[in-house]
């Protein structure tokens, strides 16, 4: 049997990719917290990250897809037992729907198969976990206490400690104070009603394809794949089996081979908001593979607070612009909180933005709510490319603020 292969531009597949993510956001029913659990059951995951330049990571991607986005919305998620904190490519909240497909990578590492950066002391990790078990939910501090000297418990060995038994699964998370980690055992932190079996490696495997197509519209195996370890070949295969049921359809884009589910390509009749300007977190789900940014989207993006000051091209923590479609500008930009002050530090605009004209008026629209969503209530332009772009944005800003 031959399978159906057909080609879309890659201004279509951009419109399916964007409309899989959810990047302008949908209309919802229901309350706000319910559309947070939507984003991140679509999604899949939403990724954690510690940066505080601007409002952290995981609150901004959840912010762009649901405007009504409250930051207390994970810690009740969270509290409720419908989100759970594992590993995607990095810390991430998951959907407890899905619990039961972080468990191949957990027995993994429990077993030595997949190894992890952390050193592995198994006495320390079996005298934390019966402490855990007799006491309760614990913090790391929890362990630094007068006996540190006698029982050899540095903050580091303990923190490597509960990391191995977090990632092989005898703890979890169940809740943070002041953005610290609560660890507890898995039986107080799951739902009573929680399927904890082990998945099949056919069910793990069409998990991963459906669920990064779902969300992402497009993809091949390297990316299904990214980050995951001694699975390439496997995910490959299933895909192979799933596009001769008819359950995946293979897509050519620019020449190279895609695979979609079937039901997603109706979304290229769906029209794109043309209005609408998005400002997006460099961990954004969007943006995390940067190859896969630059092929469909001719974005070349490194987030560069990781780069020393002086190779800098773009600035410490640049933000992608997503207007009509395309990636067409980058911000620099740190909320000053004791001022309740947005720094722009600079925007430049892509090459490839001719509609200057229109793009402000929905820039400004969207930069005056992120302003409100960093609790600030003015924001101070530096500099901008072009020049001239500086002076009308700023004034459309003014008008624009509520304040």
């Amino acid at each position: 049997m031959t399978a159906r292969i057909e080609t879309i531009s890659i201004q279509q597949a951009r419109k399916l990719i964007l409309h899989s993510q959810r990047a302008i956001p949908l209309k919802k029913n229901g309350s706000s917290i319910d559309a947070t659990l939507s984003v991140i059951e679509h999604l899949g995951y939403i990724q954690i990250d510690t940066i505080s330049a601007i409002e952290r990571a995981h609150h901004h991607t959840l912010w762009n897809r649901n405007p009504h986005y409250n930051y207390s919305h994970l810690d009740k998620l969270v509290s409720n037992k419908q989100v759970f904190e594992y590993w995607a490519h990095a810390a991430a909240y998951l959907p407890m729907k899905d619990y039961r497909y972080s468990l191949p990578r957990k027995k993994a590492i429990a077993s030595g198969q997949e190894k992890h950066w952390h050193l592995r002391d198994e006495n320390l990790m079996k005298s934390i976990l019966n402490r855990i078990a007799k006491e309760g939910p614990l913090m790391a501090k929890d362990f630094e206490s007068e006996n540190t000297e006698t029982l050899g418990w540095d903050s580091k060995p303990v923190k490597q400690a509960l990391g191995n038994l977090f990632m092989q699964g005898d703890i979890m998370i169940s809740s943070r104070r002041n953005f610290h980690k609560v660890y507890d055992l898995p039986e107080n932190v799951l739902p009573n009603n929680i399927d904890s079996s082990m998945p099949t490696e056919e069910e793990h495997l069409r998990f991963l394809i459906n669920q990064f197509l779902r969300a992402n519209g497009l993809g091949q195996a390297s990316e299904i794949c990214y980050l995951l370890k001694n699975i390439k070949s496997k995910v490959s295969s299933a895909i192979k089996e799933m596009e001769l049921s008819g359950e995946l359809l293979r897509l050519s884009v620019a020449n190279n081979d895609y695979f979609a589910l079937p039901v997603s390509m109706d979304l290229l009749n769906k029209p794109l908001s043309k209005i609408k300007a998005k400002i997006l977190s460099p961990f954004d789900n969007l943006l995390i593979q940067r190859k896969r940014t630059k092929i469909f989207f001719d974005f070349d993006y490194l987030l560069e607070c990781y780069v020393p000051a002086s190779k800098r091209k773009f600035g410490y923590f640049v933000l992608p612009i997503l207007w009509d479609g395309r990636l067409v500008a980058r911000m620099d930009c740190k909320a000053d909180r004791k001022r309740s002050k947005l720094l722009i530090h600079s925007i430049v605009l892509e090459s490839h933005m001719k509609r200057t004209e229109d793009f402000v008026i929905a820039f400004a629209k969207e930069l005056c709510l992120f302003m409100e969503f960093n609790n600030c209530n003015s924001i101070m332009i530096h500099n901008t490319t072009p020049d001239n772009f500086k002076l009308v944005l700023q004034g459309l800003t003014n008008k624009t603020s509520p304040n």
